[in-house]
């Protein structure tokens, strides 16, 4: 609720991209998906954007707001990708971002706090989310952390691990 009501805050035109994927024989996902959408201001325009994240950021308009929820959903659509593929996809995701002519608000799910997976694909999500997470993090400005229904500025209290790497 935090991203929406920084985007609300923003003063541009929102536009909620949605990054999953709509399952119509997933009763419980189309609630949430319900819920998700009768909680959102009905100026707002929605995108459902299962993959093509970088190119919804570098196409959107200066005068938008994107908001993006979320980034771990995002993940679990292109997990499949073998690494080399998988590093591709994150640069060109990371260039848009320090291109973009509209403001982003990421949304990313905090994945390192809990047990490491038993599976191989569960270390994979955990492993590729907290990269990507951290690699955002280093480029984007300000970064909060939301638990426990309190908002921590990570900015203003911290600093990135880890310099960004381009290629």
């Amino acid at each position: 609720m935090l991203a929406e009501t920084l985007a609300s805050q923003s003063g541009k035109a929102v536009i909620y991209v949605a990054t999953s994927q709509v399952d119509q024989t997933d009763h419980e996902w189309q609630a949430r998906i319900a819920e998700h959408r009768y909680r959102r201001p009905s100026n707002w325009t929605t995108l459902e954007v299962p993959v093509e994240l970088s190119t919804t950021i570098q196409q959107a308009a200066e005068n938008t707001c994107l908001l993006v929820d979320s980034l771990g959903t995002w993940l679990t659509n292109v997990l499949e990708q073998d690494e080399t593929n998988w590093h591709e996809t994150v640069q060109a995701l990371l260039q848009c971002l320090q291109q973009a002519r509209c403001t982003v608000i990421l949304v990313a799910e905090e994945t390192g706090w809990g047990v490491i997976p038993a599976y191989p694909i569960g270390r994979r999500f955990r492993d590729r989310l907290g990269y990507l997470v951290q690699q955002i993090g280093a480029i984007a400005h300000p970064v909060y952390l939301v638990t426990g229904g309190h908002v921590l500025n990570l900015s203003d209290l911290g600093s990135p691990l880890v310099k960004l790497k381009l290629n």
